[in-house]
C-alpha cells in the first residue's frame, strides 16, 4: 500500500488489458486514450477509458518507449530498426535519429519530449541486441528542436527509463545495471549538466520512470516504488507481474497506467502526474 503521509488512499490495482506478450511504452494522449507497445508482436495498442482496448498500429521496427509532444505527435523508440521516429497526427512517419557519428544506434528504448520541443531518449542494448552494436557506449541522447543529435552521456552501464521533473529543468534516467536513478540539470537550451545519483539501491531492475506534479518519482522495478524528491521511499505498489513502464493518465491525470509483461494495470492515485508536454 502507498504511504498515507502522501495522501494516497484507497489504492486499488485494476487490470485493463491482459493476454499480451510483453507490454511497454505507455503514453497518454491528450485526446483521451492510452497507447502502449507489445514489443514481441510489434504492435501498438490503444485503450480508451470506458470503452476498452483495440489494436492501434503495427510497427515492424519493434516499438518500445512512446511519448507525445505538445502538438499531439507520437514519438516511438524502435529497437529492431534501431531508430527513433515521430508520427504526425495524419500518420506521416519521420525518422528523427538512427545513427550517431556515422554508427547505428544500439536499440532506442525510452523517450521524453520537453514542452519546448527538446527530445531525450535512451539507447541501451539488452539480450542479443548487444551482438550487433556499433557504438562503444550506451547513450543518453538529446535531439534539439532543429533536429541536431548529441550524446549527453556515454555510459558503460545501460540506461533505460527516462523522464522529466515537473518544471522540465531536471532529467531523470534509470540505470538498469547499477540499479539507480541518475539526474541531470537542463538549461533553457536543453543542454544537460551536473550528472548525479538521485536514487540508489532500488530493488529489482529499474525500468520506466515518471514524476507527479509534486516532484515525486515513480520507478518500475521489482514492484512500482514511489520516492520523494529527496530520495525517500514513500510507497510501494505490488503487482502480479513485474512492471516494465508507467505513465499518468485519465482525464484528470490521476491514474497511473503500468505495463507489466502480459498485463496493463491502472491504479488511481489521487495525485496528478507531471504534464510532460
Amino acid at each position: 500500500m502507498m504511504s498515507s503521509a502522501q495522501n494516497f488512499t484507497d489504492i486499488r490495482v485494476e487490470k485493463i488489458a491482459t493476454g499480451l506478450q510483453f507490454t511497454e511504452g505507455p503514453a497518454w494522449s491528450k485526446e483521451g486514450f492510452l497507447l502502449f507497445s507489445d514489443c514481441i508482436s510489434n504492435k501498438l495498442h490503444k485503450f480508451v477509458p470506458g470503452v476498452g482496448g483495440s489494436d492501434y498500429a503495427e510497427i515492424p521496427g519493434g516499438p518500445n518507449g512512446n511519448t507525445y509532444d505538445a502538438q499531439g505527435r507520437l514519438y516511438t523508440c524502435e529497437f529492431h530498426s534501431r531508430r527513433v521516429t515521430r508520427t504526425s497526427k495524419k500518420g506521416v512517419v519521420e525518422i528523427l535519429a538512427s545513427k550517431f557519428e556515422g554508427k547505428r544506434l544500439n536499440a532506442p528504448n525510452d523517450i521524453v519530449v520537453r514542452r519546448d520541443g527538446h527530445i531525450y531518449f535512451t539507447d541501451p542494448a539488452f539480450g542479443d541486441q548487444q551482438d550487433h552494436r556499433e557504438l562503444d557506449f550506451f547513450g543518453v541522447f538529446h535531439i534539439t528542436p532543429k533536429g541536431d543529435l548529441e550524446a549527453i552521456a556515454k555510459w558503460k552501464t545501460r540506461p533505460n527509463g527516462i523522464t522529466l521533473s515537473p518544471s522540465g529543468k531536471v532529467l531523470y534516467v534509470a540505470d538498469s545495471d547499477a540499479r539507480l536513478i541518475r539526474a541531470y540539470d537542463l538549461d533553457k537550451a536543453g543542454a544537460a549538466s551536473n550528472e548525479r545519483v538521485a536514487i540508489e539501491k532500488i530493488p529489482g531492475v529499474p525500468d520506466g520512470i515518471r514524476t507527479d506534479e509534486k516532484g515525486n518519482l515513480y520507478v518500475a522495478a521489482k514492484f512500482v516504488y514511489a520516492y520523494s524528491e529527496d530520495a525517500k521511499l514513500i510507497g510501494t505498489i505490488e503487482l502480479g507481474e513485474t512492471p516494465s513502464n508507467l505513465t499518468f493518465g485519465d482525464a484528470d491525470l490521476e491514474s497511473l497506467f503500468i505495463t507489466a509483461r502480459t498485463v496493463v494495470y491502472r491504479v488511481r492515485l489521487g495525485v496528478k502526474g507531471a504534464l510532460q508536454y
